[in-house]
């Protein structure tokens, strides 16, 4: 059996040197906390699945000092109410022009494009991503989001791609395998 002390986790060298410095990760809800998919109630209601493992990497994202802030075009209950029970208080819902509202909360949490990372999948998330120091892909993302990112994550949108940019932000900071040790 394969001792905590060593994580199974690995990255390039030069996507955790490149990652170092991020405090902040801006993230998209639809197809990259999701699926994608839009999934119709018989009253009309949008419903959306979400992965577990998300969930986690987001807590532990936050308890590194890593600020998760929600950039997404959308609005819902559900999504409010998810998002509130992983403790994400930056947030922009209803929002189409994602950049002005990346820039107010990098001037809200006193940091700067240098210290941000992003995810996003498709054209509208390319004005926070061109911007930032780290911007990330899901592996489902549109191509032209795929060839101007510096990762595309091995898992997809609703997948596992959210957890897989917060280990390796762990990793890159310093912090993996202090808080897996706290699962012993």
């Amino acid at each position: 059996m394969r001792d905590l002390a060593s994580p199974a986790l690995t990255f390039a060298p030069e996507l955790l040197l490149a990652a170092q410095p991020v405090r902040v990760a801006f993230l998209d809800i639809d197809g990259v906390f999701t699926d994608g998919g839009l999934y119709l109630s018989d009253q009309g209601e949008t419903l959306k699945r979400f992965h577990i493992l998300d969930g986690l990497g987001i807590k532990l994202l936050q308890r590194a000092g890593i600020t998760p802030v929600v950039i997404t075009g959308r609005d819902s209950l559900p999504l409010r109410v998810r998002l509130a029970s992983l403790g994400i208080t930056h947030v922009h819902y209803g929002t189409e022009d994602k950049a002005p509202a990346a820039e107010r909360s990098l001037q809200e949490l006193g940091l700067s494009w240098s210290e941000a990372a992003a995810i996003g999948d498709d054209w509208p998330d390319l004005p926070v991503l061109t911007r930032c120091a780290f911007p990330v892909a899901p592996a489902q993302a549109h191509a032209e989001v795929r060839a101007r990112v510096r990762y595309v994550t091995r898992a997809a949108g609703g997948e596992g791609a959210v957890r897989e940019l917060c280990d390796l932000l762990l990793v890159a900071g310093g912090h993996y395998a202090g808080l897996l040790e706290a699962y012993r």
